[in-house]
């Protein structure tokens, strides 16, 4: 009897894979450290509770710019320029900076003004990037030393 897969069933294996790899290289230790660097100056609303809740959500959203950086890191790795392969995953990672923003406006304790809102958009588009470029790097670096 042969067993039947789908393509899109066996993408998805290999997408798994792949990710289990790339998440092997980073620890929670390293996104508290880049959490309290971007944000450390954010009150939050609701205390201590609240904080571990709030880094939680920016963990999330660090680790799916880091795995879409190196997911689409390949593209790189065979020529292409470091901007247009971000520009490629744009739409994606300017949701993940708008779905961080958002989160921010509405658990922060400082009032609502135009400078701070400017300031809290930077550091979150600061930390997307720096985490999706975390994952292109780790991923171009796989990618070469064959690690795929």
């Amino acid at each position: 009897m042969n067993v039947i897969t789908t393509f899109n069933t066996k993408r998805r294996e290999k997408q798994i894979k792949t990710e289990r790899k790339l998440l092997k290289e980073i620890s929670i230790k390293m996104l508290q450290e880049s959490v309290r660097k971007h944000f450390g100056y954010i009150k939050i609303q609701g205390g201590v509770f609240m904080q571990q809740g709030f880094d939680e959500a920016c963990f999330d959203v660090a680790i799916e710019a880091y795995l879409l950086g190196g997911k689409v890191s390949k593209f790189g790795y065979s020529g292409e320029d470091r901007e247009l392969v971000k520009k490629r995953c744009g739409e994606e990672l300017k949701h993940f900076i708008d779905t961080l923003y958002n989160f921010w406006l509405y658990w922060s304790e400082m009032g609502i003004s135009n400078q701070v809102d400017e300031s809290i958009f930077y550091s979150c588009e600061h930390f997307v990037e720096t985490w999706w470029s975390e994952g292109y790097d780790k991923g171009i670096k796989r990618l070469k030393l064959r690690l795929h």
